[in-house]
């Protein structure tokens, strides 16, 4: 697998992935196909675009010519081009239907006609929807509750289907709650870091009851890598940890770490629809040999200590019109 195609590469997670598979493996070779969205920058993966091993295409995966282009001569291609926030997909579903599902299809045509070696899905533990109680496991049923989670939802079928009836090598992965650098901030965590840091009021949706699993953005990398060389094609693998924290203690711990007022902690009203708790079972990655190596307390310093030490990453995406914009929309106008 010496040659790969990561679309999505310039976003969080995917930024995360090319910086891992290129420092992990020497021979490897990385294209990057990205949109340059809102959330996707090339300052994510600035250490990388020098490389030699590196080559990165602008464009859309909805986009036939541009895939195909980009998927020629690779052999393996890794999927992360995902529009994924769902406060934006509960305002606008549009743009989460065409690149979610309508790209998704476009990259596996791609994929089936250049005969493509591995397709690996990145997907989300949202497909579930909502476990009141026990742990998804990979045979359940789908029960996604906001637009972004139907989205995956009807991808991972459409992948799997592609297994089933041309016989492409897919795999699948569904994440949990993940952290760490380069996130864009309107997600939960930088938000809260960023806003602390800035003594402005953390958002916490309703109570603060809802529990997500979090997870570090370097062992999901691992996670996907591991499926990525031993997984059994067709199948799909939950990547999680039982790291369940919800969104009022969360706060909590960003206010103490940063030695920031515990009054800066704000009930704002609840998303609708909000899925109340996701939690994985993870049995079948954890039997390829796979577990996380970071605790929620390291994460949660590591993540912490990126922001305080990358300013200006994230304060020219905090300035811009467009995300004071959906701030003031998201937080204040509901």
């Amino acid at each position: 697998m010496d040659a790969m195609l990561v679309t999505g590469g310039a976003g969080f997670i995917g930024s995360n992935f090319v910086r891992y598979a290129l420092n992990r493996y020497p021979d490897a070779r990385v294209v990057v196909l990205d949109a340059l969205t809102y959330a996707g920058s090339l300052a994510n993966i600035d250490d990388c675009v020098e490389s030699d091993r590196l080559r990165f295409i602008q464009g859309d995966i909805r986009d036939k010519g541009t895939v195909e282009d980009a998927m020629r001569g690779v052999d393996t291609v890794v999927n992360f081009a995902a529009e994924s926030h769902v406060d934006r997909s509960i305002l606008d579903p549009s743009s989460f239907v065409e690149t979610n599902y309508n790209g998704v299809y476009v990259l596996l045509e791609a994929a089936r006609r250049l005969e493509v070696k591995r397709f690996l899905q990145v997907s989300t533990d949202e497909v579930y929807g909502h476990v009141p109680s026990g742990l998804s496991d990979e045979s359940d049923a789908f029960a996604p509750r906001s637009p972004y989670a139907a989205s995956k939802a009807a991808a991972d079928l459409l992948v799997q289907s592609y297994y089933t009836t041309y016989g492409l090598p897919v795999l699948i992965t569904r994440g949990g709650n993940t952290v760490g650098p380069y996130q864009y901030p309107e997600k939960v965590l930088p938000l809260f870091i960023t806003n602390a840091l800035e003594y402005k009021p953390l958002p916490v949706y309703g109570d603060g009851s809802a529990v997500r699993s979090y997870l570090y953005v370097e062992d999901h990398c691992s996670a996907i890598d591991r499926v990525l060389r031993t997984g059994q094609p067709g199948n799909a693998y939950n990547v999680g940890t039982n790291c369940e924290v919800n969104g009022r203690d969360l706060a909590d711990r960003i206010l103490e770490i940063l030695d920031r007022p515990a009054n800066l902690r704000e009930f704002v009203p609840d998303r609708s629809g909000h899925d109340l708790r996701y939690a994985l079972d993870c049995g079948r990655i954890r039997s390829l040999g796979w577990s996380p190596a970071f605790d929620f307390e390291t994460m949660l310093n590591e993540t912490v200590q990126w922001y305080v030490d990358h300013r200006p990453w994230w304060q020219e995406i905090r300035n811009e019109g467009s995300f004071r914009a959906y701030y003031r929309k998201q937080y204040h106008e509901r």
